[in-house]
Formats: structure tokens, C-alpha cells, sequence
């Protein structure tokens, strides 16, 4: 091993000679010619590529054209070609127009709500203003509300009068 690292690797190396001023670079390693060839057939083909694409979209495009039903001047639906319900709305714009539309009728008129029951609809403006003249109706105050009228609110000084049962209300022991 010691022999191998004292003899070192001697061959000689070929520099360029400096005083020949013809030897720039190696010739051989690039064929500048097929590489040329190369990018100028690239260029090509993405050029057929591109024009071959856009005639393949004009094509789509008049088969879907000619495949749409006509413009909704009237309505003219062939039900075999309507996908299954649900199906979206053709139109929501309108239609939430003709929706609120329907709503301020319904809001902003008289009507039979239950002619039976002698219920009537008033437009909102006119029961707001019955509303401000009559009052809202109160409920009497007579008597406990809940069942939790008996328990006591704890105060500053302490616990109140009276104290839940162990265990709170749902005890087993409050349960008999």
C-alpha cells in the first residue's frame, strides 16, 4: 500500500499548445447542425400543434352550437333532453324577483287568510301602526311561572332561605 501512494499516477497529460491559435475548443463533443435541426423541427411542430388545436376547438364549438336549444324568446323545452329533478334555475335572478315581488303583494295588501276562522292578512305597514296604538298584550302576574319560582337566587349575604336539596333537583332523594 505504501508503494501505491509514493508512485503517483504519471501520464502525461496533453495540454493545448499555446502557439497553435487554431485550437479553441473541442469540435466533437456538439453537432451544432443536428441540434439546429432539432429546434427548427420543435418550432414546427408546436406551430401544426397550435393550428391543429384551434381547428379541433372550432369544430367543438359549432357541434355544441348546433346541438343548443334556440334562445328562450318562448318556451320551447323538450323534455328528453332536461336532466333528472332536481335541475338548476334557469333563470334565479328572475326568479327571486318574481318571488319578492309575490311576498310584497302578500305583504303590502288585504286579504282572506281563513275565511272560515275570519282571519284576515293587513298589509305590515297599516298592523305596525295598530300595534303602536293598541299595545302588545301582557301576561297576568298571578302565581309562580315555572316550577323554579321556589328556588331561591343566592344573594351578598349568603345562600338565600332556602337551599336546593343535596344533589340538586333531579336528587334520588327529591323524587318520592
Amino acid at each position: 500500500m505504501a508503494e501505491n501512494r509514493d508512485t503517483h499516477d504519471e501520464r502525461e497529460v496533453e495540454l493545448p499548445e499555446i502557439e497553435r491559435p487554431g485550437v479553441h475548443h473541442e469540435e466533437k463533443d456538439v453537432n451544432v447542425w443536428a441540434v439546429g435541426k432539432f429546434a427548427i423541427a420543435l418550432v414546427l411542430i408546436c406551430i401544426a400543434a397550435l393550428f391543429l388545436l384551434f381547428g379541433l376547438f372550432r369544430y367543438f364549438q359549432a357541434r355544441e352550437a348546433a346541438l343548443q336549444p334556440p334562445p328562450r324568446g318562448g318556451v320551447n323545452v323538450d323534455a328528453r333532453r332536461l336532466p333528472p329533478s332536481p335541475r338548476l334555475q334557469d333563470a334565479p335572478i328572475l326568479d327571486l324577483k318574481q318571488m319578492r315581488d309575490a311576498e310584497d303583494q302578500i305583504l303590502g295588501s288585504y286579504g282572506w287568510v281563513d275565511r272560515q276562522g275570519g282571519i284576515v292578512r293587513i298589509p305590515i305597514d297599516r298592523a305596525i301602526d295598530l300595534l303602536a296604538q293598541r299595545g302588545l298584550p301582557a301576561r297576568p302576574q298571578a302565581g309562580p311561572q315555572s316550577a323554579a319560582a321556589d328556588v331561591s337566587v343566592p344573594t351578598e349575604s349568603g345562600l338565600g332561605p332556602k337551599m336546593m336539596p343535596p344533589g340538586g333537583p333531579l336528587s334520588s332523594s327529591g323524587l318520592k
